[in-house]
């Protein structure tokens, strides 16, 4: 009995819906007996039918156009740059924009600057050593890691500043941090190594 009375409940419903009478039956039984404490059954079936399916449309909805802004949004942003500059061991600058989250290494690499980087960033060597020409954007890099800093003591001319390229990664407040590349390097670790273009 219970199912048959379910099956013409969502008959109903179905034809309810199809000709769009459903929303305003339930608004014009809901004016009617707004002061009722006690629904009739069939009309609170239909009403917790309709709360069942207004939530289902809602999130539907939420889902679709989430998805949709979302897809438009990230192929629409692009990367947060820096500016970077390098002194290369002529003296000569170059100035470069770096993506947010790129290695110094990296960004080196893909502007054709000859910064070595003969271990590929495994912190194997020391090759990428850079000097971070002012002391305040050098106290706003990460401290360095003890392999960092094992590393740092093979380097030639290690300075007060000194790091290892592939250690400094670009983040806003870099913006505008100028390397000085040091004039030779020193390759203990992988003697012999001829670092291959990226």
């Amino acid at each position: 009995m219970l199912s048959s009375r379910l099956a013409r409940v969502g008959a109903w419903m179905a034809k309810e819906i199809y000709t769009g009478k459903f929303s305003s039956t339930f608004r014009e039984g809901y004016i009617q007996r707004p002061h009722c404490q006690i629904l009739h059954p069939l009309f609170e079936q239909k009403l917790a039918a309709s709360v069942c399916l207004d939530a289902m449309i809602q999130r539907h909805r939420y889902l679709s156009t989430t998805t949709g802004n979302n897809a438009s949004e990230e192929g629409s942003e692009e990367k947060e740059m820096i500016s970077v500059t390098f002194l290369d061991k002529d003296g000569d600058e170059k100035n470069i924009e770096v993506p947010v989250g790129m290695s110094m290494l990296e960004a080196a690499h893909e502007n054709d600057i000859e910064l070595e980087g003969a271990c590929e960033g495994s912190l194997a060597c020391s090759t990428c050593h850079v000097i971070v020409m002012d002391m305040d954007y050098y106290n706003k890099l990460e401290d360095p890691t003890d392999e960092e800093n094992d590393m740092l003591d093979l380097a030639f001319g290690l300075t007060e500043t000194s790091r290892l390229g592939c250690q400094v990664i670009a983040k806003p407040e870099l913006n505008g941090i100028r390397l000085a590349i040091p004039a030779a390097t020193r390759n203990f670790a992988v003697d012999g190594f001829v670092p291959k273009p990226h």
